[in-house]
């Protein structure tokens, strides 16, 4: 008998087999699509509606529920805050400040990034004090969260996912400016702790206000901390764990303490030294197993290692096969992922990050088509 949406994923995040892979698009920042590629999948689709995105300075669309039913998507995303629409002839602003302080600048490309970091340069923990710090009990973080909650588990039979502020290691990064916060670590640890400190803290507010008013209506919450680069991690593991692994290990038990859902970790590039410190600390699932970075393209090993203690969600390459292969060759990806991941459990089919704009849209649907075809578990010997 067919299992419900909610009821594939979470036999697979239990490592246990559903009846066949669960799959995922739409549902984290990271499984979104680039709002020129879904352009393009909804004309291929035949799908006349409006586009919605995360957030006013987005360039990632949040696929319409028309299209997730049609690839038969069994997640769905509970965003934040309220997805918006890009009102039609008016111009995005040119910059905007966040609340954590940090100016984000539009550039050519039609995307924003990070400049003018508060802490840039040889920042002090005195600086620190005099800093304008967001309010983690604003009730605007929570505005209608709830409701839209009750409102995704009265209407899908889907695992829900929902994404924390809980960007502890990166947002240090934007704070400090790249170059500025990897110094920080290992010449200014005083200042890096005590920064570390202060976000966790805060971000640890903001998660728990959200859990409060949602948890119980979520299944996994996504906890984003990228750490990795294509070739290594950013910062050796002996810093990860002298200096990071405490401040993850506090924020991360404090998501333990508010919900049942599974912890959901994403982070970028070649973190295959760490993953046994992830999971030590309790990272339920890995995300997005960037399949081209160092270390992590050997899915039969990362299984083979960690598949007994952790849970794996994406590995569907978006760097090389996606956006340049041609749908055999996606076909491909998808089963040798599959044949790699699923067995046992413990795999969620997705695209590694973002949905590039340059990905085809018959690329797209090689990926969702070739993980219903090759994704059950009832092929003979084919999850064995």
């Amino acid at each position: 008998m067919a299992m419900t949406h909610r009821e594939r994923v979470m036999r697979a995040l239990n490592h246990q087999e559903p009846d066949r892979v669960p799959v995922d698009f739409g549902s984290t920042r990271a499984s979104v699509i680039a709002w020129e590629a879904y352009e393009r999948l909804k004309s291929h689709l035949g799908v006349d509606s409006q586009t919605l995105f995360m957030d006013r300075t987005s360039g990632r669309a949040l696929p319409d529920e028309i299209v997730l039913e049609q690839f038969e998507i069994d997640t769905r995303m509970l965003p934040s805050q309220a997805p918006v629409v890009r009102p039609e002839g008016k111009k995005l602003p040119p910059f905007f400040k966040d609340q954590w302080g940090v100016t984000w600048r539009l550039t050519d490309d039609g995307r924003y990034y990070g400049t003018e970091p508060p802490f840039a340069g040889e920042p002090s923990i005195s600086l620190l004090r005099q800093h304008p710090w967001p309010d983690p009990d604003n009730p605007q973080l929570t505005e209608g969260l709830a409701i839209r909650a009750r409102d995704l588990r009265d209407r899908t039979d889907c695992a829900i996912v929902l994404g924390l502020p809980g960007r502890a290691f990166s947002q240090c990064q934007y704070l400090c400016g790249f170059e500025g916060w990897l110094i920080s670590l290992v010449a200014n640890t005083r200042f890096a702790e005590a920064l570390l400190d202060r976000v966790v803290e805060i971000e640890a507010q903001m998660i728990e206000n959200m859990l409060k008013v949602a948890g119980d209506s979520v299944d996994v919450v996504l906890c984003p901390d990228d750490m990795g680069m294509q070739s290594s991690l950013l910062l050796s593991p002996r810093t990860y764990r002298q200096i990071v692994k405490p401040r993850h290990r506090r924020l991360f038990a404090s998501i333990k303490r508010h919900t049942d859902a599974k912890l959901l970790l994403h982070s970028d590039g070649a973190i295959a030294p760490i993953l046994g410190d992830l999971i030590d600390m309790g990272v339920d699932v890995i995300n997005p197993v960037q399949v081209s970075a160092a270390g992590m393209g050997d899915t039969k090993w990362l299984k083979k290692e960690f598949g007994n203690q952790v849970s794996f969600w994406g590995a569907i390459d978006t760097q090389h096969v996606l956006p340049f292969g041609s749908p055999e060759d996606v076909r491909e990806e998808v089963i040798r992922r599959i044949e790699d991941l699923a067995p046992g459990g413990g795999y969620v089919l997705a695209s590694v990050h973002t949905i590039q704009a340059e990905v085809p849209p018959e690329n797209i649907c090689a990926m969702f088509r070739a993980a219903r075809e090759f994704g059950s578990y009832d092929r003979s010997g084919r999850q064995a």
